[in-house]
């Protein structure tokens, strides 16, 4: 069998690093009329390239299979997230003096989660999203969204159409992206001479770091070290001439990119960051190979707390169906039997199934009518604002569990 090859710089990957089984699409959610129908499932693998060292997937899929019409991820339902959105359009606009003449342009906008924020500020913008649901939601704002996938094809045409950015925005896109490359490019050449890309991301280093296993699923192609995202903006006539540390998702980057030839200064962050991940050993392959049985262990941990607590006649929920969640519930070969609920506060989610697991989704109410005696929280990313949307159930006595990096009970 002849080895895929890197999405990057078309190195053979023959470094498997993480096997996590067969899952569907982590955000292919069922309805009822779907339980009694197939169901399509690949296998869910990472390879690190031994070129340029991008951790990636091996492709199964295809994107418009992952984000059609029926995705159901809208961004506006995380309040904490809709804070970290405005915070950076704040910072943003008074970094680059944007205004009323400047273009910013948001790669992956959703439901205008973080494009109204240049709206009310009276800063022209577009967003360009593929799937309908969302897209729709961000033109009930009265924000120009473009319903398509971006690529060198769709910059080129903006870029004739005079909207070239002096801001393009892509925050947790880059990993969803199959074809890297044609992104990148696409990105070159939107931008104007002088303008500036921040992308966010989760970073890499943390996902080893803390074991966040469950972070990986089809829809996230590509797993980011900033070396290896230096090396793909190299390969494309850009810069990171600046980078930042954020706590979202685990541990993500923000990086601050601009033409080669632009007149942004490097501040010194990339080149400190750079040796830190050499010093934890990203450029190097051997530095990958414990992710597989940290995986396991964490897995086994899980599936033992909820055989300890069926046995002991404990009732237990979840909240959150978050794409992490479905990969590590499928990992784990969890069904209703141990966990017969799950929580979510998007109503774009409730009354339908989990993928794999079958595990019914419904309103957050359903853990005040029926308290359990501990609630599984599967983005564990946002278990402090969980936990506070839940106080009258902590002080009822109901305990709140993660099951990443380990098993803990809180």
């Amino acid at each position: 069998m002849t080895a895929p090859t890197c999405r990057h710089c078309r190195t053979p990957l023959t470094e498997p690093i993480l096997d996590l089984g067969h899952a569907p699409p982590s955000n292919a959610y069922l309805r009822a009329q779907d339980l009694s129908r197939p169901e399509k499932h690949f296998p869910l693998r990472i390879r690190i390239c031994p070129g340029c060292l991008l951790v990636q997937t091996e492709d199964f899929t295809c994107a418009d299979e992952l984000f059609d019409s029926d995705y159901a991820y809208f961004s506006s339902t995380s309040t904490g997230w809709l804070r970290h959105a405005a915070e950076y359009v704040a910072m943003i606009t008074a970094r680059l003096e944007l205004g009323p003449q400047s273009q910013v342009i948001e790669i992956a906008s959703n439901d205008g989660y973080l494009l109204r924020n240049f709206v009310s500020r009276a800063i022209p913008c577009l967003g360009i999203e593929p799937t309908a649901s969302t897209a729709g939601a961000a033109r009930k704002f009265g924000i120009p969204t473009l319903e398509r996938f971006f690529g060198a094809e769709l910059g080129a045409e903006l870029a004739a159409q005079g909207q070239a950015a002096d801001l393009l925005i892509g925050n947790n896109v880059y990993a969803h992206v199959p074809d890297i490359n044609d992104v990148t490019r696409g990105m070159a050449i939107v931008l104007k001479p002088q303008g500036v890309i921040t992308l966010e991301f989760p970073h890499l280093m943390r996902l080893i770091e803390f074991n966040q296993f469950d972070t990986i699923y089809h829809e996230h192609f590509s797993y980011f070290s900033l070396l290896s995202v230096v090396r793909i903006f190299e390969a494309h006539g850009l810069r990171i001439f600046d980078v930042e540390e954020l706590p979202t998702h685990g541990g993500s980057l923000r990086i601050f990119g601009c033409h080669a030839d632009a007149g942004h200064a490097d501040t010194g962050a990339v080149a400190g960051l750079l040796a830190v991940e050499a010093q934890r050993g990203l450029d190097r392959v051997a530095s990958y190979e414990t992710l597989q049985a940290r995986a396991e262990a964490a897995r086994n941990d899980l599936l033992r707390f909820l055989l300890d607590a069926h046995a002991a006649g404990q009732s237990v929920a979840a909240y959150g169906a978050a794409a992490k969640g479905n990969t590590i519930l499928n990992f784990a070969g969890i069904r209703p039997d141990l966990l017969p609920y799950v929580c979510d506060a998007a109503p774009s989610k409730q009354g339908k199934f989990m993928p794999g697991s079958h595990i019914p989704i419904v309103a957050p109410e359903a853990l005040r009518a029926n308290r359990p005696d501990y609630v599984l929280i599967l983005p564990w990313n946002i278990a402090a604002e969980v936990r506070e949307q839940l106080a009258d159930l902590a002080a009822a006595g109901t305990r709140f569990v993660t099951a990443i990096p380990e098993l803990r009970i809180l």
